[in-house]
C-alpha cells in the first residue's frame, strides 16, 4: 500500500529516480518489519508450550481491533503526508500494524502443508532447528514481492495513468479489513477453543 507514496515523491522532485529512492526506501522499511516480527520466533521454543493461551489472546486482540476499526475509521492525519526522507519509517509501522510479519510466520515454521493440521511438535522442531537465516530468506523474498508488485503500481501511475486515475479508481478498504480481522479473529477463537475438547 506504500506505492501510493512513491508516486506522491516522484511527483513532488519530478524524477523518476525520487519515485525508485521512495521504493528503495518503502522496501528496507517493509523488510525489517519482517525480520522483526518473524526473527524472534527462530530463537523461541516457549511458543509451543504457550500456544493456547497467544491463540485465544491473537484472537480477542485481533477481533477488538477490528471492532475498533469499524466504529473509528478516521484515517491518522499524520499518515496522510510522509517526506520521502520518513518512507522507510512509515514502510516499517505499517507493515508492522498490519501484521505482515505475523502472516509469514506459519509459512517460517512450515505450519502450511496440507498434511496434519496439529503440527505443534513440528513447529517446535523447525524452532530449534531453524536459524536466523531463513527469516532473513523469507523477508527478502516476501519484500522483493511486495516491492515489485507496488512499484509496478507506482511506476504506471507515474508515468502513464496519472493521479486522475487514483481519484477515480481508488477504493476505501478500511471497512473490509476490519471485518476480515474481526471474522478471522472468531475464526481462530472457535478453531481454538474446539481443539482444547
Amino acid at each position: 500500500m506504500g506505492w501510493p507514496l512513491a508516486v506522491s515523491a516522484g511527483m513532488m522532485e519530478k524524477s523518476p529516480r525520487a519515485l525508485v529512492a521512495a521504493l528503495g526506501a518503502l522496501a528496507a522499511g517493509h523488510l525489517l518489519a519482517m525480520l522483526v516480527m518473524i526473527a524472534p520466533f527462530s530463537l523461541l521454543i516457549t511458543l509451543v508450550y504457550w500456544q493456547r493461551q497467544i491463540r485465544i489472546g491473537a484472537s480477542v486482540l485481533v477481533m477488538s481491533f477490528g471492532v475498533f476499526r469499524l466504529f473509528d475509521r478516521r484515517h491518522p492525519r499524520a499518515m496522510a503526508r510522509i517526506k520521502p526522507s520518513q518512507l522507510g519509517l512509515w514502510s516499517f509501522a505499517a507493515a508492522t500494524a498490519h501484521g505482515a510479519g505475523l502472516m509469514l510466520a506459519p509459512i517460517y515454521l512450515g505450519l502450511c502443508a496440507a498434511e496434519g493440521l496439529d503440527r505443534g511438535d513440528a513447529a517446535a522442531s523447525t524452532l530449534i532447528s531453524a536459524n536466523i537465516g531463513m527469516a532473513v530468506l523469507v523477508s527478502i523474498v516476501h519484500s522483493g514481492a511486495m516491492i515489485a508488485a507496488g512499484g509496478l503500481s507506482a511506476w504506471l501511475v507515474y508515468r502513464y495513468l496519472g493521479l486522475k486515475f487514483v481519484s477515480r479508481s481508488w477504493f476505501n478498504l478500511d471497512v473490509t479489513w476490519a471485518v476480515t480481522l474481526v471474522l478471522v479473529g472468531a475464526l481462530s477463537l472457535a478453531l481454538c477453543v474446539a481443539d482444547s475438547h
